[in-house]
């Protein structure tokens, strides 16, 4: 499980960002930037979205990907590990943070506000038969 302590270290390096929230999910948290979910904390790692842009730039920076294993197989996700500098300063996190948020806006994995469903009007269609109650 992913300590509290970790998490609120990570929400001050990311804090340059802008408004920030999480989530706890799979024994983790979730960071969100506004509505984007741009990171992971699980196995006491911070894990930053990436996507085929910035996947290169991470793997130059000798991060490890996000993976677990799945009924024998070892499954990946677009997340990386922060490099362990990143880890140090919201000044140098900010350049990773922002490929996190970069990759997170082309993926388009804003959380979409919940809709209410309209109201139906009661008006019926014409030749529609209406439905009654049944007499007990």
């Amino acid at each position: 499980m992913a300590s509290k302590e970790l998490l609120d270290h990570c929400m001050e390096l990311l804090a340059p960002l802008g408004p920030l929230r999480s989530r706890r999910m799979f024994g983790g948290w979730g960071i969100y930037a506004g509505d984007f979910f741009i990171a992971i904390i699980a196995f006491d790692q911070l894990y930053l979205k990436a996507d085929a842009q910035t996947r290169p730039l991470f793997e130059a920076a000798g991060c490890a990907p996000f993976q677990y294993e799945r009924e024998g197989q070892v499954m990946r996700l677009n997340y990386f590990v922060a490099p362990e500098e990143a880890m140090e300063s919201p000044a140098l996190m900010d350049a990773w943070g922002r490929l996190a948020l970069g990759a997170a806006l082309r993926a388009g994995t804003a959380k979409k506000p919940h809709q209410k469903s309209k109201p139906k009007t009661g008006t019926a269609k014409p030749g529609a038969k209406m439905a009654t109650k049944r007499q007990a």
